[in-house]
C-alpha cells in the first residue's frame, strides 16, 4: 500500500509540473500549452494558413480560424525538405526530428514565465539555419525554456525552405499583385513577426522591445530582414550568428524567374496549376538551380551592401561574429600546387597576396589556408563588412569570435570550435547536445547566455558577472573572444579580413 502511495504521489507530481496553463487568446482562436517549472510553453501555434494546394508558392495568408480551444503542445511539421541524418560535424541534436515534415508547416512556438499580459518582457525570436534548403523550430538546441527562466518570451518560428520557399516565375510574378516572386521564406519570416507584434502581449511580451536571432542562413535571414522595407517597426535589436549577404552577390528577379522556367519543364509542367499539383516529393527532389533570397524588388529592393550603404535599412542595435572552425569550404580541397593555380586563375594578380593571407608552402599549411579562406569567404567577411556598417552609421555593434573547441567524441572530436557550435551555449541548451562537458563549457554557457540575456534585455551584452565586451568601432576594432578564456581583445585578423574584403569588391 505505501509502495502504490507513494507511485501516486510521483505521478500526481510528475502531472501537476506540467499542468496546462489557461487557455489564451491568439490570431485564429484560444490556445492551450503546458506548464513545466514555472514556464508557460505553447508550440505548434498557427501564424498563417498552410501553403498547399494554390496557396503553394504564394505570400502566407491570414491564419484560418477554429472552433474551441486548440491544443498547442507539440512542435508543428518542419518544413518540406530531405529526412534528417547527422553528417559531417552535425549530430542528431543540430536537426529536425525526423518526423512530420510537410507544406503545412507555418506553425510557431512560444515559452514565457510571465504571469500576466501585462509583465511587458523582451521578446526574442529565433530564425533557424540550414542553407535555406532545411532546418526548422524543433531542432533540441533550439529550445527556448532556459532562456524564458532568465525572464524573457522566446518565440521559434518555422519558413518554408528550398523550392517551396524560393522559387520564383514569371507567371508567379503576374500573379502576385506585387510584380515579384521568389522570397516565400523571407516573406513566412515577416508574416510570423507581425503575429508576434499583434499577439506576443497576450504571453506577456513586449511588442516594442523584440530582438531577431538566428544562425547560418537564419543569420543571413536577419540580415535581409534589417534590410528589407516590408519588416520596418517589426523589432528593434539583431543577432546575428555566422551569415550574412555583403559580399555574396544575391540572384535577382530575372535570373530566378529564369531558374524557375528551367525548374517547371523539367518537372514537364504545362502552367502553373500543373505545377501546383505535382506532388511535393517530385517538387523537393527536382533541382532548382538558385537557392535562398534574392533581389526582387519587393521585400529585398536593392542588393544588401548598396541597401547598407545609402542607409535605407532598418536601424537596430547589432550582436554579431563567427566561429573560428566554422568548417566549410567552397569546393573540395587541393593539394598546394591545385590551390595555387585555382588562386591564380580566379584572383588573377591579387593572387600573391592571396598567398601571403592564406599561405601554401606545405601540404599540412595547404588544408588549413583552405578552411580560414572559406570561413571568411562565406562567413567572417560577411559579418565583419556588417558590423563596419554598422559602426560607420554610428549604430552600435558587438562583435564576437567563438573560439571554444566543442567537446566530442569519436567523429566528432576533431570539428573544434565549428558551425553552429556556439548556438547551445549561447542560449543555454548544453542539455540538449550529448557532449562530454567539461567545467569550463557550462562556466562559457553561463557567460555567454548571460550575454544573449543582457543584449535582449537592454541592447547591451554586459552586467553582473561577465566581463567587460567592448562596443566595436572601425578604429579600434575591439570584440570578445568566447573560448577557454573569455576576453576583449583586438579583433586578430582585421588586416586579412580587410584585404580580402577589398579584393572581392574589385
Amino acid at each position: 500500500m505505501k509502495k502504490l502511495l507513494l507511485i501516486g504521489l510521483l505521478l500526481f507530481i510528475g502531472l501537476s509540473s506540467f499542468k496546462g496553463p489557461a487557455p489564451i487568446k491568439v490570431d485564429g482562436g484560444l490556445i492551450s500549452g503546458i506548464t513545466h517549472e514555472n514556464i508557460r510553453i505553447y508550440k505548434g501555434i498557427p501564424f498563417a494558413a498552410p501553403p498547399v494546394g494554390q496557396l503553394r508558392w504564394k505570400a502566407p495568408q491570414a491564419v484560418k480560424s477554429w472552433k474551441g480551444t486548440r491544443k498547442c503542445t507539440q512542435f508543428g511539421p518542419s518544413p518540406m525538405q530531405a529526412s534528417p541524418a547527422p553528417f559531417s560535424m552535425w549530430s542528431e541534436e543540430f536537426l529536425i526530428p525526423k518526423q512530420p515534415i510537410s507544406e503545412d508547416c507555418l506553425y510557431l512556438n512560444v515559452w514565457t514565465g510571465a504571469k500576466s499580459a501585462q509583465e511587458k518582457r523582451p521578446v526574442l525570436v529565433w530564425i533557424y539555419g540550414g542553407g535555406f534548403m532545411s532546418g526548422g523550430s524543433a531542432v533540441p538546441i533550439y529550445d527556448g525554456e532556459s532562456m524564458a527562466k532568465k525572464g524573457i518570451v522566446f518565440v521559434s518560428i518555422n519558413y518554408r525552405v528550398g523550392n517551396f520557399g524560393f522559387l520564383a516565375h514569371p507567371q508567379l510574378t503576374q500573379e502576385s499583385g506585387t510584380n515579384t516572386s521568389g522570397n516565400y521564406g523571407l516573406m513566412d519570416q515577416i508574416a510570423a513577426l507581425k503575429w508576434v507584434q499583434k499577439n506576443i502581449r497576450n504571453f506577456g511580451g513586449d511588442p516594442n522591445q523584440v530582438t531577431i536571432a538566428g544562425q547560418s542562413a537564419g543569420s543571413m535571414s536577419v540580415n535581409c530582414l534589417v534590410a528589407s522595407p516590408k519588416a520596418k517597426g517589426l523589432f528593434q535589436q539583431a543577432i546575428a550568428e555566422s551569415g550574412a549577404n555583403f559580399t555574396t552577390p544575391n540572384a535577382g528577379l530575372a535570373q530566378a524567374e529564369e531558374a524557375g522556367i528551367k525548374f517547371m519543364h523539367a518537372l514537364e509542367a504545362a502552367s502553373l496549376e500543373d505545377l501546383r499539383k505535382k506532388p511535393a516529393e517530385d517538387i523537393l527532389k527536382t533541382d532548382l538551380g538558385t537557392r535562398g533570397p534574392i533581389i526582387d524588388g519587393y521585400i529585398l529592393t536593392e542588393p544588401i551592401h548598396q541597401l547598407f550603404a545609402t542607409h535605407q535599412q532598418n536601424p537596430v542595435t547589432l550582436l554579431t561574429g563567427w566561429n573560428e572552425d566554422e568548417g566549410l569550404l567552397r569546393g573540395p580541397l587541393l593539394k598546394a600546387e591545385d590551390y595555387q593555380q585555382q588562386l591564380y586563375k580566379q584572383y588573377g594578380t591579387q593572387a600573391a597576396a592571396f598567398l601571403r593571407h592564406y599561405p601554401a608552402t606545405n601540404e599540412t599549411e595547404t588544408i588549413q589556408s583552405q578552411y580560414d579562406l572559406g570561413r571568411d569567404l562565406i562567413f567572417g567577411v560577411q559579418n565583419y563588412a556588417w558590423a563596419n556598417a554598422q559602426s560607420q552609421q554610428s549604430q552600435p555593434v558587438y562583435v564576437y569570435r567563438f573560439t571554444r573547441k566543442v567537446p566530442g567524441t569519436g567523429e566528432y572530436a576533431k570539428y573544434g570550435a565549428f558551425h553552429t557550435g556556439e548556438v547551445a551555449y549561447a542560449y543555454d541548451n548544453l542539455a540538449f547536445l550529448h557532449r562530454p562537458w567539461q567545467s569550463a563549457d557550462r562556466e562559457l554557457s553561463r557567460i555567454m547566455s548571460a550575454y544573449w540575456l543582457n543584449f535582449i534585455t537592454t541592447g547591451n551584452p554586459n552586467g553582473k558577472n561577465v566581463p567587460n565586451w567592448p562596443l566595436y568601432t572601425t578604429q579600434d576594432k575591439k570584440i570578445i573572444n568566447l573560448g577557454n578564456e573569455v576576453k576583449a581583445e583586438v579583433l586578430p585578423d582585421a588586416e586579412r579580413l580587410e584585404f580580402l574584403f577589398g579584393a572581392i569588391k574589385k
